[in-house]
């Protein structure tokens, strides 16, 4: 079956191209949108659920909801691309289209980290859920937040992880018992912005919360309960939070398309080196963070070129950062305009925590209607 364009992936890029190409066309849209999974939940979500903030059933936003003109929405799991062509094999048939745009996100490779796996990884809307009832018994002890390669998902959220179980454990009156530690391959904690480092380090600082920068876990032992850094330092370990290395999905790598495990694109138009192929999101190779409103910017982007007034991506976003406590900060970050990436700190309040919020609300209400 031909569609016009055919965008694969229903995360923040994918939902927001559909979206914004159905207002402008209507009907005439002409765009297939193709996920594998029923529902979409936003990243922050995951934390949420993970310290019993919200059940998991409350940050599910139904892929069945996505109603809007012009978009004919399959739930269907993408097997083979074949860039050349723009034709996709789903398991469900072979679509054929004039644009293709892959927003597929990223997978997680356990195997690349001995010892992680589904049950001590907290990245995923599966793991958060584990992750839920296993925090409860931690009591005392050693707790480790570590990342287990870059790039990832959204990267201040194993910052957000250990501040959240700061508060988790001080609430529980347990706190006085536990040692907790964030592991992280990048230097310091939000590398595009010192003044967001520093005050997430004094944040640390302050809640006794160590901070190992520049070094990614390399297995987890868990018959002697420790973590293993790439220096062969060992790290004692009784509770592990981690978050897998990424890379695009074995259907993206499958399809020859991959550099070094993703998607490289022109950073300001997103097309890849095939003809009428874009990528966009977590898949790609773009010089910005993988988080959704750099997604959701790109999206903008394509949508633009497809709609005939093409404009160059500009690699802004803004980032929340839970500080716990019920405060949230801001990071505003550019990637693309100047030598080097720059970012602009906004200070944790409840102002910034009901503007979070409202990012949240805003979205849903423009992709699900509600």
């Amino acid at each position: 079956m031909e569609s016009r364009i055919l965008v694969l992936g229903a995360g923040f890029g994918g939902l927001e191209l559909a979206a914004i190409l159905s207002e402008r066309l209507g009907d005439e849209a002409g765009v297939t949108l193709i996920e594998a999974a029923d529902a979409f939940v936003f990243g922050f979500a995951k934390l949420d659920v993970m310290f019993g903030r919200a059940e998991p059933q409350e940050v599910r936003l139904r892929y069945a909801d996505f109603d809007k003109p012009g978009v004919q929405f399959l739930n269907e799991r993408v097997v083979a691309i074949e860039p050349q062509t723009r034709r996709v094999t789903t398991d469900q048939g072979v679509r054929e289209a004039d644009v293709l745009v892959l927003a597929l996100g990223a997978d997680y490779d356990y195997d690349a980290t001995p010892g992680l796996s589904e049950a001590n990884e907290f990245y995923s809307v599966a793991g958060a859920e584990r992750q839920r009832d296993v925090i409860p018994g931690f009591t005392s002890g050693h707790a480790i937040v570590a990342v287990c390669g870059a790039p990832y998902k959204c990267p201040p959220a194993p910052s957000e992880a250990v501040l959240l179980l700061h508060d988790y454990l001080t609430e529980k009156g347990v706190r006085g018992n536990c040692e907790i530690t964030l592991v992280s391959p990048l230097g310091t904690p939000v590398p595009p912005s010192p003044d967001t480092s520093s005050a997430l380090l004094e944040a640390f600082a302050e809640r006794r919360i160590q901070f190992i920068g520049g070094r990614a876990v390399k297995s987890v032992d868990a018959d002697r309960n420790v973590a293993v850094l790439e220096d062969g330092t060992e790290l004692p370990c009784d509770l592990f939070l981690g978050v897998p290395t990424h890379r695009a999905p074995q259907v993206v790598l499958d399809s020859g398309m991959a550099v070094d495990g993703y998607v490289p694109v022109d950073s300001r138009t997103l097309q890849t080196r095939f003809e009428n192929v874009y990528a966009v999101g977590d898949v790609a190779t773009v010089g910005v963070p993988k988080a959704g409103v750099f997604s959701e910017g790109q999206a903008r982007a394509v949508a633009d070129a497809l709609l005939g007034e093409p404009s160059a991506y500009g690699g802004r976003g803004s980032c929340y950062i839970e500080f716990g406590s019920g405060r949230v900060g801001r990071v505003d970050v550019d990637f693309l305009s100047g030598p080097k990436p720059t970012g602009t700190y906004h200070e944790p309040s409840v102002e910034l925590a009901a503007e979070k919020e409202h990012f949240g609300t805003s979205r849903r209400a423009r992709w699900f209607g509600r």
